[in-house]
C-alpha cells in the first residue's frame, strides 16, 4: 500500500487512513530533499566532532599533566579524566543514527529531533533531545490535536548519510501547493517493523508512538503497571522509560541507579545495546536470580517445589526456621570451667531467649543479648559462691571474660544461639525432614517432600528470595559488622580530609585572585571542589557497586514479565525500592510460572496501596494480524473476557500447522527446519519445544543453536523451550509439539501463546498425533 504523503491520526491507524494528496514525488525531488536533509545532518556530525574531539583534548591534558603537587590534586586531576571519559563515551555512544525526525510548524519553524540535545557556538539548537518537553510533540501530535505541527518528518541514516525521509502530514492546511509536491514517505514505522530481526533488541526512538509516548514521559513517583498483550511493545517502551527518566530526573537517579528485572540472561543480552544506544550507562540489568550477590541459581527443579518456595507462606517458614535455632534445654547442663562446676538451667536461658527477641532484632544482632543473658547466669553463680561482697567490679568484669573465652562456654553459646548465614539456614532447613516439618506445619506431606534437597544442592532461581529473606531475618554476623565499621570510619576519614582539602583549594585561589566571599559563599565552591573528588572516593560504576551489595537501594526499579514473578520474588524486589519508584511491564494472559500473580491488584494493594496506576498499550506492532487469529483463539481459551492486541498489519502469509504420525515427527521436523531455512531467506527462525522434550529434540537438532548457549541471538536457527524465548522476537517460529507445551503445567495454554506470539512474519505448527483442541481452527496443510 503506497503511504507517500499520508495524513496520519496514528500509526494503528494507518492501515484505515492511508490517503494520497495528489502529489508526484520524482526522484529529483526526493534527491533534493535527501541533499538539503544531508546538510543539516552535516553540520549536526561536524558539531558532534567539535565537541568530542574538546572532550578528548580535555581528557589528553589531565592527563598528561605533570604530577608536581599534592596526592589531593593529582586525586583532583582524577576525578576530571573520569569526568570526560565519560563524556567522550556518551558523545562516541551516539553517533549511529544521531538525528531522527525534524518538526514543522505553522510558524515557519522546524527542529530536528534525535538522540542528544547538540548546540552551536552560539548556543543556538542544531539538535533537539527526544526527552525534551520541545521534543514530545513529535511523538504526540496529530491531525486532531496537532500541537502546532504542520509536517512531522523521519530521517533515516545510514552511518553519516541521509538515505531517505518519510513526512507526516498533520495540518494539510498549512501545507502549500509547492510542499505537497515534495511529500515524501515510506510509513518509517511499517518500514521498521517489516525489517530482519538481528538477534538484538533496537531502541524505537524514531518510531514512538503517542500511546507509547504517554506512558515513557509519566511521572516519576509510584509505581505504574503497563498491560499489554504480546508485540504491543511494553518491554521497549520500558527501557526508553528508563532513559528519559534518567534524563528527566537526572540528579535524583544518576548515584542510586535504574534496576531492570528480566526474565532470563538470554533475554538481558537481547536488550543490553538499547539504553547504550540513547547515551545512558547508570542502569543494572538482572535476573530474579542475580539479585543475590555471590550466589549463581542455574539448578532446575519442579513446578511444585517453584510453587512452594514463592508462596508467601515461606517467609513464615523461614521465620519459623530461625526461632527454632533459638533452643531452650529441656534439662540443666552442667559445664565445668577453671575448676568451678556451673548449671545452667531451662529458666535462664529461656529469659534470657526472651530478652533478645524482645529487642526485633534480627536473629545474629540479637545474639549478643542473649549471650549477655547467659554469661550473667554463669557469673553469678560464680561470684555468689566467692562471696560478692569481696569482689570489685573489676573482679566481676575479669570472670565474665573468662567464661566468654572458655572453650565450652563458647560451643555452650553457639549450640544454643548459632551465628548463621543465610545459605546454612536455607540448605539446613530444605535438607532436613524433621526441621522443614517442625518450621512448615502448613505446609501438605508432597509439598515438603517436593522442596526437600541434598545439603549441598546447587541453587535454584526460587532458592534467591529464600535467602534475601534468610538475610533479612538473621542480619549481618559480627564479623560483617566489624568489617563494615572499619570501612565506615576510613570513609568518614577520608570524606572528612577531601571537604577539608577542598576548602584549602578554594582559600588558596581566593587569595590568589584578591577575592573576598562570604563563609556560605565558600562553602558552597568547596562543595564544587569536594563532587569533582568523589568518583575517586567511589570507584566502579553503578552497576558494578549495585552488583556487590545486596541492600542496594535503586531509585527506580523496572520489571520485564513482571507477572511471572512469585510472591517471595516481591518481597525481595520491593526491598531494593522501598520508595516504590517502579515500572512494571507484562500481561496477565501470558503468565507462565505456578508462583506467577492473577492480577496487578494482588500484589500492588499490599506493598503500594493507593500509589499505583495503569496504563495500557492496544496496538501489536510485532505480530501480523494473520498469526494473531491464531493466538486469540489461544487467548478465548485462557479467559473468554480478554482482547488481543489489534495488529497494524497484515503479511499476506498464512500460518500452517500440519499433524503428522508420531513415529514420522522427528524426520518431518527436520524436513520442515530445512524448508523454512530456505522459505525465510536472511531472517531468524526459532523452533520452540516442550521443555520435557528439549534434550530429546536438541539431540536430533544438533546443527541448530541452544537455548542456554549464549550464542542463541546471533544464530539463524535457534531451538527454545517457552521460558527461554520470552521477551525475544524471530522472523519466523516453528512450534514442535503444541500439545507438549500445552500438557507440561497448569498454565500451559498460556505457555502456547507466549510462543504463538514471538514469530514477526512466518509461523508453523507441528503436532505428533491429533491436534489440541484449541488450535483446531487453524487450517492444515
Amino acid at each position: 500500500m503506497p503511504l507517500s504523503g499520508h495524513l496520519i491520526t496514528d500509526y494503528q491507524e494507518i492501515p484505515r487512513c492511508a490517503m494520497g494528496l495528489g502529489g508526484k514525488v520524482t526522484d529529483e525531488v526526493l534527491a533534493r530533499e535527501i541533499a538539503a536533509e544531508q546538510g543539516d545532518v552535516t553540520t549536526m556530525y561536524d558539531r558532534l566532532d567539535v565537541l568530542r574531539e574538546r572532550a578528548r583534548g580535555e581528557l589528553a591534558r589531565v592527563q598528561q599533566e605533570e604530577t608536581t603537587e599534592t596526592e589531593q590534586s593529582y586525586t583532583e586531576r582524577e576525578s576530571f579524566t573520569d569526568l570526560f571519559s565519560g563524556r567522550f563515551a556518551q558523545l562516541s555512544s551516539v553517533e549511529r543514527g544521531l538525528c531522527f525526525g525534524r518538526i514543522d510548524t505553522g510558524d515557519d519553524e522546524r527542529f530536528h529531533v534525535g538522540r542528544i540535545g547538540l548546540f552551536d557556538e552560539d548556543y543556538d539548537p542544531l539538535l533537539i533531545d527526544w526527552r525534551t518537553p520541545v521534543a514530545q510533540v513529535f511523538y504526540w501530535a496529530t491531525p486532531a490535536a496537532p500541537l502546532g505541527v504542520t509536517r512531522r518528518r523521519h530521517i533515516r541514516l545510514q552511518g553519516r548519510s541521509v538515505v531517505g525521509v518519510d513526512d507526516d502530514v498533520l495540518d494539510l492546511d498549512a501545507i502549500g501547493d509547492s510542499e505537497r509536491r515534495t511529500l515524501i514517505g515510506e510509513a518509517a514505522l511499517l518500514s521498521s517493523l517489516g525489517a530482519s530481526r538481528t538477534g538484538r533488541m533496537n531502541e524505537i526512538v524514531a518510531t514512538i508512538q503517542s500511546e507509547q509516548d504517554e506512558i515513557i514521559r509519566s511521572g516519576l513517583p509510584g509505581v505504574l503497571v503497563v498491560q499489554g498483550g504480546p508485540g504491543t511493545g511494553k518491554t521497549v517502551v520500558a527501557l526508553h522509560r528508563a532513559a528519559y527518566l534518567l534524563y528527566t530526573h537526572r540528579e535524583q537517579l544518576a548515584r542510586s541507579g535504574v534496576l531492570v528485572v528480566g526474565p532470563n540472561s538470554t533475554f538481558l543480552r537481547y536488550i543490553d545495546q538499547v539504553l547504550p544506544s540513547l547515551g545512558e550507562t547508570d542502569v543494572v540489568l538482572a535476573t530474579i536470580s542475580e539479585l543475590y550477590p555471590g550466589v549463581v541459581a542455574t539448578a532446575p527443579e519442579s513446578e511444585t517445589a517453584a510453587r512452594v518456595k514463592g508462596g508467601e507462606a515461606m517467609a513464615d517458614v523461614l521465620a519459623q526456621a530461625v526461632r527454632d535455632f533459638q533452643l531452650v534445654p529441656t534439662a540443666p547442663i552442667e559445664l565445668k570451667v577453671d575448676q568451678q562446676r556451673l548449671v545452667l538451667r531451662p529458666g535462664a536461658v529461656r529469659k534470657a531467649r526472651q530478652r533478645a527477641r524482645d529487642t526485633d532484632r534480627p536473629h545474629n544482632r540479637a545474639r549478643p543479648i542473649f549471650v549477655r543473658g547467659i554469661l550473667t547466669a554463669l557469673t553469678n553463680q560464680i561470684v555468689d559462691r566467692l562471696g560478692r561482697q569481696y569482689l570489685s567490679e573489676e573482679d566481676i568484669k575479669d570472670i565474665r571474660k573468662e567464661l566468654a573465652e572458655d572453650d565450652r562456654v563458647r560451643a555452650l553459646l553457639d549450640r544454643l544461639w548459632p551465628e548463621l548465614t543465610p545459605q546454612i539456614l536455607v540448605s539446613v532447613l530444605l535438607s532436613s525432614p524433621e526441621r522443614l516439618e517442625a518450621a512448615a506445619p502448613q505446609l501438605a506431606d508432597d509439598e515438603r517432600a517436593a522442596v526437600l534437597r541434598p545439603v549441598d544442592a546447587d541453587w535454584t532461581q526460587s532458592d534467591v528470595a529464600l535467602l534475601d529473606e534468610a538475610a533479612e531475618l538473621l542480619g549481618d554476623t559480627d564479623g560483617t559488622v566489624a568489617a563494615r565499621n572499619r570501612k565506615d570510619a576510613d570513609d568518614a576519614a577520608t570524606e572528612a580530609a577531601n571537604r577539608e582539602y577542598a576548602r584549602g583549594v578554594v582559600q588558596i585561589e581566593l587569595t590568589a585572585d584578591r577575592m573576598t566571599l562570604m563563609p556560605w559563599e565558600i562553602e558552597q565552591f568547596a562543595e564544587l571542589v569536594h563532587r569533582r573528588t568523589q568518583l575517586i572516593e567511589n570507584p566502579g560504576t553503578v552497576a558494578e557497586r549495585a552488583a556487590s551489595d545486596r541492600t542496594w537501594v535503586f531509585g527506580h526499579v523496572i520489571v520485564d514479565e513482571a507477572q511471572e514473578l512469585s510472591a517471595m520474588d516481591w518481597r525481595m524486589l520491593m526491598r531494593r525500592c522501598p520508595r516504590r519508584s517502579m515500572t512494571l511491564v507484562g500481561d496477565i494472559a501470558q503468565t507462565g510460572s505456578a508462583a506467577g500473580i492473577a492480577s496487578w491488584a494482588d500484589v500492588l494493594d499490599k506493598y503500594a496501596p493507593r500509589r499505583w496506576r495503569s496504563a495500557q498499550l492496544t496496538v501489536n506492532y510485532r505480530t501480523p494480524l494473520e498469526i494473531m487469529a491464531v493466538a486469540a483463539d489461544v487467548l478465548a481459551a485462557i479467559d473468554p473476557t480478554l482482547s488481543p492486541p489489534d495488529s497494524v498489519r497484515e503479511t499476506g502469509i498464512q500460518p500452517w500447522i500440519d499433524a503428522v504420525p508420531p513415529d514420522a515427527f522427528l524426520d518431518v521436523l527436520v524436513a520442515t527446519i530445512k524448508f523454512e531455512r530456505q522459505a525465510l531467506g536472511d531472517g531468524r527462525l526459532a523452533v520452540i519445544v516442550p521443555t520435557p522434550r528439549y534434550d530429546e529434540l536438541a539431540a536430533v537438532l544438533f546443527d541448530v543453536a541452544h537455548g542456554h548457549d549464549p550464542s542463541v541471538l546471533d544464530a539463524d536457527t535457534a531451538l527454545l523451550d517457552v521460558a527461554q524465548s520470552k521477551g525475544l522476537e524471530f522472523d519466523a517460529v516453528l512450534i514442535a509439539d503444541p500439545a507438549g507445551i500445552i500438557n507440561e503445567s497448569d498454565r500451559g495454554l498460556s505457555d502456547l501463546y507466549v510462543a504463538l506470539t514471538r514469530p514477526t512474519k512466518r509461523l508453523t505448527i507441528l503436532s505428533p498425533g491429533d491436534l489440541p483442541e484449541v488450535l483446531r481452527r487453524t487450517p492444515q496443510r
